[in-house]
């Protein structure tokens, strides 16, 4: 099992939510296992960013995106999902989020963007 840590966006995100709400949506980032990160299947995906391996959960409404450091696992975003929907259909990316990831660089200037 991994320790999780939060970045600045991700707790504000968290914050935002009611105890219970919190608990529901943090328990499959919570329950995550080194066998499921070495064969990621749904709700569970993996892409690269540069260098650099990532995941998607889905965990109810809400999309975690994160990295493996070692024996944590550390949450870059959550996103609510109707927030990426949204801004998929703004900005006519495709509807695949494994492409969006992959190939459209607005995505993560979207995504560092909430950071600040």
């Amino acid at each position: 099992m991994y320790q999780v840590n939060f970045s600045e966006q991700a707790m504000r995100e968290l914050n935002k939510l009611d105890k219970l709400v919190q608990l529901d949506a943090l328990e499959p980032i919570s329950n995550l296992k080194p066998a499921d990160l070495a064969h990621p299947r749904e709700p569970l995906g993996q892409f690269k960013r540069g260098r650099k391996n990532l995941y998607r959960l889905r965990a109810g409404d809400f999309r975690f995106y994160f990295d493996v450091r070692g024996e944590m696992l550390h949450v870059d975003y959550i996103l609510h999902r109707n927030s990426l929907e949204d801004f998929l259909l703004r900005n006519k990316l495709p509807v695949s989020e494994q492409q969006l990831v992959e190939q459209h660089s607005k995505f993560w200037k979207y995504l560092e963007s909430l950071t600040k």
